[in-house]
Formats: C-alpha cells, structure tokens, sequence
C-alpha cells in the first residue's frame, strides 16, 4: 500500500484471509513500491534458505580472525565423504508436503488403526503393503500419518521416499538408497566411510540398515512411496525380503497392477474405493473453497456418477470437484456436469480440464503454446522451469506463462518441485501424450528441442546442474551414444552430477557409450590433461585442481585405486601451489588421498597423510571444529583397522565431543532463537547503534556481498565495519586488522593495488604488535602482503616479508616441516627474480632436504625441487651437476607414471611459487576454505 493511501476493501478482506492460513508469511510495507519489491524479495530469500534448505545465515569467526563462512561448508564435510545433494533433500520435502495437502482425511481413520497396530506388533515382521489403483489415495495416506506419528511419537525416526515419475532421478535405486543412508547416519551421530558404488551400496544397505538401527533407542519406520515406479524395483530392493531389524518397520505402497508377485504375499492394506461420503465431503470442500452452492439434484447426480471403480477413486473425485467449482464461478454447473459424466476415467477427465483451459486462450497462437508447453515438460528429465520456457519459447510472455501455470497448477495438471514445473500425476502425463504426441516422432522432437536448448547454454568453464541433469539423459533417451560421449567427456558436467551424488546415473551413461571402468578413467584423465594445457592464472589452477579430486575420487569409488592416485595427488599439487601448503583445501586432497591408501592397505601412507590434514585443520579452523572431527574420524577408523583399538577410541571420543558441541552450537537451523537474534541485529544496524557484534556482523555482510561479486556493496559494508569497530574499539584492536585485511582483499581483486597495499600494511602494524610473532592471523598478512609487493614489481619490500614467513612457520611447525620447505622455496623463487641466484641455492638445498626427510625420495615435491635445483646449476655453468638433478628429477616423474598407468605431465610445481607458476598467489581470499 503506498504512503498516504488507505488500503482498498479488498485488499483488506485478502490479508483478513491469509492472517488464518497455515504458514503464510505476510510482509507489511507502507512505502514505494520499489522498496516493498525489495523487502518481499528479502522475505523470500530468507524463508528459502533458513526454512525450507536449513541454512544458518550467521558465519563464525576462526581463530585466525578471518571470517569463515560456516553454511559453505560442503554437506560432504558433515557426513565425512558421502556427497549429499540438496536439491534431492528439498524435494523429498516438496513432495510430502504436496502429498498431504488435502484437508480431507476420506474416511482414514481405520487405516490409520492398521498401519498403528503394524508399527506395535512384534518383530520379525515383514513390510506392509499398502495398495490401490492409481489416484487412490495412497500418497495421501503415508502423509497423513507421517504427520501423526511425528506429533505423537517423537521419539520414533521417520525416513521417508515419494517416488516421483517413472525415469526422473526420484526413482533412481542407488540414490533412494544413499539418501535413506545418509538420513540414518545423521540421526545416529555415525560417521563411516559410505561407497557409492551403485551394486555395493545396494547390497550394503541391509548391513548398515542392522548397524544403525541398533544405535537408536526407538523405533525406526522406512516409508517408501510408488516403489514400483523405481526403476527395476524388485531387483534392486531385494534386501525387502530379508528379515528386517527388530526396530525397524516398513511401509511401501504400490499400484495393483505394477506390484512385483513376490511381494503380493506381504501383508497387504488395500484402499477401498471412497464411499459416497467421502465423495461428498471432497467434492463440498473444493466447491466451499470456491463460495460454490451446488443444488440437492447436483449433489446426487455426482454421488452416483462416482460409483465405479475408476469414478470413485481419491484423485478423479478431486479433479471432478474441481471443475465443478470453477464452472460455478460461470454459472453453467448443469453443462459442465453433462461433459464430466462422459468422463469414465481420471485420463478422460484431464482431457475436459484441457479443453477448458484451451477455451480460455484467445488465439490459436496461445493454444500453440500451451501444447509446447506441455509436452516439453512431458520429455523432460525431471521437468523445465519457468526461464527456461521463455528462452525456448520467445513469443511466450511473462503474462502468459503465468496465467497458464496458474490454470494449470489449479487443476492438478501442473505442480513445482524444486523450482521447475513438471506433472502433478501421472495420468495427467498420458493425457498430454494421447492429445498431443502421437507416436515415437513426436516425442523425439521435442526432445531435440531441449538438446538443442541445453547445448547452447553448454560451455566448458561454466555448467549448471540444470544441463548436467538433463543433457546426459536426453542422448541416453535418444540412444545417440556418440553425443552422449561427447557430453560425458565434458569435465564440468560430470563433475557435477558426481559432486551431487549421482554416481549410479554417470556409470550407467558410460555403460551405455560401451566404455568398461578402466577405458573410462583413461579418457577422463586424458581430457583432463588436455584442459590444463588452456589453464591460466590462479582461479583456473584452483578449478582445475578440483576437477582432478574429483576425478580421483571416483575412480577410488570405482575401486580403480592405482589410477585414482595420479589425479588425487596432482590436485594436491595444484592446491598446494595455487594456495598455499597451510590452506584448508590441502587438508581435503590429503585426506582424500589417504582414503586410497587406506583401501589399498598402506596403512602407514595414509596415517601420515591424515596426520597432515588434522594438523592443517586445527590451525586453520580451531581445535573444535567439524573439519577437526572429520581428520580424528578417520585417524580412529585406520587405527581400528590396524587393531590399535586404545587409540581409536581415544581419537572418536575427542570426535563425538566436537560433534556435540557443535551440534548445540547449531541448534534448530529454523528455530524462533535463531530468526529473532537475526531480526534483532538488522534492526539494530538500521538504527545505527555502535557494538562490536554489529561490527561483526557488517563484516560479514561485506563478506557476503563479496562472495556474490558485488563488490561496491560489500565496500560499503567492510567499509562501515571498520569504522564502527575504529569507534568502538580503539583503531589498534585486532579486529580493526581484521577489516582492514578484508577491505585489501577487495582493492586487489579491482587491481586498486596502491589502496590494498596501505590497508595491508596497517593490518600488519596492528597484527605485529597485537599478536604472539607465530600467531596465524599475523602469518596471513604477512602472506598476502608479500604476495601483494611481488605482483607490484616492490621485490626488496617483499623479501622481509618471505623470510617473516619462514620464521613464522619455523615457530608454528618446527624447523623440519614440509610447510617451512615450502616458505624456503617461495623465498628462493623471489631470489631468482631479482637475480640473486647465489642467495636462492642454499634456500632450495635446504627444503630439499627437508622434504626427502619428510616425504622419502621418490616424491613429487622432491622431484620438482630437485628441477629447481638444476636449472640454477645450469644457469652458474654447473651443467654436468644440472643434468645429474634433472635426471633424478626425471626417474621421480617416470615412477610417479608408473604407479598411476599413464604420463601426468605437469607445467606447475607442487612445491610453492616455482619457475613455472604463471600467476602470483591471491590475496584476495576471505574464506579459506570457500574459494570463489
């Protein structure tokens, strides 16, 4: 409502309305129209990622006083190494609360009884069928008593699966069962390394499912809804017919005619067809949601139209009620009750809904689009969202769409789930194939138009999951084997259907281009090489790096352990190079591939390697962080192993303790504690009032905005942080260094190199006389100023700078740690650059020796250091010393080859800013571990 104008009646009525509706959320302006946009827009945003995805919107600070973006951490990093995709979790949710929005329990009740009296019986029992025609009602049924259960026995674990359209990813096996994992690990505190081998995580399933279920102190229900619409249902959910642990109880429901034979002698609960009570009870409440008044003769008309099998089922009951409200609204009930009693199905049904909304167009044009609209949807993977249709379809306005989408979604043709539109049923998906596409043609060209849309939007640095999910699947459907190739062969898409867990569906198209496990790898890792060749600058070598993890990790979950090391360790390389041997994301290459050694049974390899991680994982984030817990889960799970089982149970009680409390630090990720200490401190930002927690938090929104490349706002904020802090809490506290970092970091990144270098300065100022001479925080500044002078061309500035470095690490780690090797060489790398070779030779001589001491040596970083070496011999006239060095070099990088089955060339060195780094590191890093 503007300023100065009195709300209409109307409007009144409608917020009257929406202040009775199960959470509504309403957002009260009086202003702009501009503002109210943004304030909804901020409403939405928040709901989104605090209520429905469950992230905290609060970061915490790590002991080295950066900020450390704690909702970045990847789900990975909670659940050990199991890759979790949110997008599958949230619609899960969409689903079950699509399931039970009904009002109308249709006379639930005595099933309600039967499903209780299930849960009370005593084990072994095998699972209850629950059965009916499709539209019966079953997934409202499930939903229902979920809901139930959940409000009067709390203490009993619900885990539940709504199986979506045969072919989308809801119906793939390997996922239902990784996700159901998953949700028990989370519930029992279990963190275990998990395969994502499609035929091992099916037949592990019934041993983890033994394993957790003894952990928790209630009962355990599995609710599986449309199970046989998973693909190959009954050999993939085979483990249904073992016995079951004495706490768990299983739930599936299936359509009569789809039900595997085997499983039709289970207890079965089979839905009745509705009797005219319930058809009067759905009928009256979409007509009385309409204001719609239907006459004694109606009323009975309809109650015996619904009397047949196919007439009298949950969802034609619905649909027909439906269209009778909306023909209320027109006033011609009579003849629209004449067309629905010729209707003898739900299909036919969905038939009239189209008619109608057909009717409603003004032009042939719009009916057009209505068709492609459709049946794009209809050849979709797992359904288009609304750009996309107005990219495919230009002539398609926003106006359009939405009147569509709401006639459509009003109906039940239409429904959202994760942000893209896709059928409602079933039936209403035959329907549009019977109308519209007849024969297999029809169906290939509309597939054709979304290769052709999903194509375009292809490039090779930049792949959405959107064209990740769909492309693959759209050639695999076509059966074009040689496109498919092509697509999987494109890192960044198998990147990222592999980083969302869906390790089953990437096998299966490689299956299909009829590559075996080994020719894969080969491939992979050849495009690979290939793609570095183009690689430049630092943000490509960290991209890059991540694809060569997560190459490495799927060989190992392939069981391809002697070609997963090569990619493994050349991401570890690259990370070590790129950002610096003490960084986060070198704590996750070690521990990767310490996870190789540990499957290969070279139990002392992978000790030192986690060792590594957890030593980097302390200093990084604080003894008590996940990250922490993480290193000491898996030190525990190798100890085990060895049978050194004093140790490990040292190491996991050290772990559970850092869990729980950051489990209580965390709280309900939507609770009335978290959103009202939110709305506390942006009300207290606007009014201006000066605290250290405001400071912080502006700090954090700078960071934030710098996160999303919005660079002017997060100046604005980093800018305000500093000043209020400079108030506050005197322009020498470490936390003014702490901004004044931060604000470099921004100059840099807009290459305003003279406005970073005074802030850095500053912050070193405070920082050198603040903090202990080996404190973290000061060995940041120290890094990234040095870093700074060296890019400006300031080299006698910068060497003070790389030897603080050293003593820093000296003080930290000890004189003889790989991380004081690396300090060595970067100092000597700058030597070279000045020319001051004489300075440079003892510094690598030194860090070689440390890393053959540490390393042994045949290491990759002995080798590189070792072709340092040789090239300063061989620029002093030394050159029979040089080629000595280079051909020991030489055998390094011929044994590295050998292990791994293939030449991993490598243009850049693993052992700090070598000859052949092409970009200086970047200071413009706030969070460690979340690299933009």
């Amino acid at each position: 409502v503007e300023d100065g104008k009195d709300s209409s009646v109307l409007v009144q009525q409608l917020i009257e309305q929406i202040r009775y509706v199960n959470k509504a959320k309403m957002v009260d302006h009086m202003g702009s129209v501009e503002e109210g946009a943004y304030e909804v827009y901020n409403c939405v945003e928040k709901i989104i990622k605090q209520d429905i995805l469950g992230c905290e919107m609060t970061e915490v600070e790590d002991k080295d006083g950066d900020n450390k973006e704690e909702s970045s951490l990847p789900e990975e990093e909670v659940f050990g190494d199991v890759l979790w995709d949110t997008h599958d979790e949230q619609e899960q949710m969409e689903a079950f609360q699509q399931a039970s929005n009904s009002t109308c329990e249709l006379g639930f009740e005595k099933y309600f009884e039967r499903l209780n009296d299930l849960v009370a019986a005593p084990a072994p029992i095998p699972p209850l069928l629950v059965s009916g025609g499709p539209g019966s009602g079953k997934s409202l049924l499930l939903s229902k008593w979920i809901q139930l259960q959940q409000k009067h026995s709390p203490n009993t674990l619900i885990l539940y699966h709504f199986v979506g359209r045969p072919m989308s990813t809801s119906s793939e096996s390997a996922l239902i069962i990784k996700r159901l994992t998953l949700k028990l690990m989370q519930h029992s505190w279990l963190v275990s390394p998990l395969t994502l081998d499609p035929a091992k995580l099916l037949e592990e399933f019934p041993r983890w499912l033994e394993k957790l279920s003894a952990r928790h102190q209630g009962s355990i229900i599995i609710i599986i809804d449309s199970i046989d619409q998973i693909q190959q249902a009954e050999k993939h959910m085979k483990w249904l017919i073992d016995p079951l642990p004495v706490n768990v109880r299983m739930i599936v429901s299936v359509n009569v005619e789809t039900c595997p034979q085997a499983w039709r002698l289970w207890p079965t609960l089979h839905l009745d067809p509705l009797n005219s009570k319930d058809v009067k009870s759905l009928i009256s409440a979409e007509c009385n949601s309409a204001k719609v008044k239907l006459t004694k003769e109606q009323e009975k008309k309809l109650e015996k139209h619904c009397r047949s099998a196919t007439t009298c089922n949950a969802l034609y009951v619905t649909l027909l009620g439906k269209i009778v409200a909306c023909a209320g609204g027109t006033g011609n009930i009579d003849e629209t009750l004449q067309q629905c009693f010729q209707c003898q199905d739900t299909v036919s049904l969905y038939r009239l809904v189209l008619r109608s909304v057909q009717e409603s167009l003004r032009n042939d044009k719009e009916k057009d689009l209505l068709k492609e609209m459709l049946c794009v949807i209809g050849v979709s993977h797992n359904g288009v969202s609304e750009s996309e249709l107005m990219e495919l379809y230009p002539e398609l306005s926003s106006a359009m769409l939405a009147l569509l989408v709401h006639s459509l979604h009003k109906m039940c043709l239409l429904t959202y789930g994760c942000g893209l539109l896709k059928f409602q049923h079933l039936q209403a998906w035959e329907m549009v194939k019977l109308e519209y596409m007849e024969g297999e043609n029809a169906i290939s060209t509309y597939r054709q138009k979304l290769v052709d849309y999903f194509t375009t939007q292809l490039s090779q640095d930049r792949v959405t999951w959107r064209s990740a999910d769909e492309l693959p699947w759209l050639f695999q459907q076509q059966g074009d084997k040689q496109k498919l190739h092509k697509c999987l062969l494109n890192l960044f898409v198998s990147q990222n259907l592999y980083k969302r867990g869906h390790f089953a569906e990437l096998l299966s198209y490689w299956q299909l281009v009829g590559k075996d496990k080994s020719s894969m790898a080969a491939e992979y890792f050849d495009s690979l090489k290939e793609y570095e060749k183009s690689c430049e600058g630092e943000e490509s070598m960290i991209c890059l790096a991540d694809l060569y993890e997560t190459l490495g990790r799927f060989l190992k979950d392939l069981g391809l352990l002697s070609q997963a090391v090569a990619p493994l360790q050349r991401s570890l390389e690259i990370r070590e190079t790129a950002l610096d041997p003490d960084h986060p994301r070198v704590a996750q290459s070690l521990h990767q591939l310490a996870g190789v050694y540990v499957q290969w049974k070279k139990f002392g390899n992978a000790e030192q390697l986690y060792k590594q991680a957890l030593e980097i994982s302390e200093n990084a984030y604080g003894a008590e962080h996940p990250r922490v817990a993480r290193e000491l889960d898996a030190l525990a799970t190798l100890y085990q192993k060895q049978n050194k089982y004093e140790q490990a149970e040292q190491l996991r009680k050290k772990s559970f303790k850092i869990r729980q409390k950051a489990a209580r630090r965390k709280g309900s990720l939507c609770g009335f504690a978290l959103l009202r200490q939110r709305a506390l401190q942006l009300e207290e930002l606007t009014l201006g009032k000066d605290t250290p927690d405001n400071a912080r938090t502006l700090n954090e929104l700078g960071v934030l905005y710098y996160l999303q490349n919005n660079l002017e706002t997060a100046e604005l904020f980093l800018k305000r942080s500093l000043e209020m802090r400079e108030r506050v809490l005197g322009p020498e506290h470490p936390d003014c260094a702490q901004s004044l970092n931060n604000l470099a970091a921004l100059y840099n990144e807009e290459q305003l190199h003279d406005k970073a270098e005074e802030l850095y300065e500053r912050a070193l100022d405070i920082r050198r006389r603040a903090l202990a001479p080996d404190h973290p925080s000061l060995a940041y500044t120290v890094k990234h100023l040095a870093v700074l002078y060296k890019k400006m061309g300031k080299l006698d500035k910068a060497v003070p700078l790389y030897e603080l470095a050293v003593e820093i690490r000296q003080k930290s780690f000890g004189p003889k740690h790989p991380s004081v090797a690396t300090a060595l060489v970067n100092l000597a790398v700058l030597y070279c650059q000045m020319k001051k070779q004489i300075e440079a030779l003892p510094l690598y001589e030194r860090a070689l020796k440390i890393y053959e001491d540490s390393f042994g040596h045949m290491h990759p970083r002995v080798g590189e250091t070792l072709k340092n070496l040789a090239v300063l011999s061989y620029e002093g006239g030394d050159f029979e010393k040089a080629a000595e060095l280079y051909k020991r070099a030489m055998e390094i990088k011929e044994a590295e080859t050998l292990v791994i089955g293939g030449k991993a060339t490598s243009r850049h060195s693993s052992s700090g800013d070598t000859f052949s780094l092409k970009s200086a590191l970047s200071p413009n890093v706030f969070l460690e571990h979340g690299q933009r």
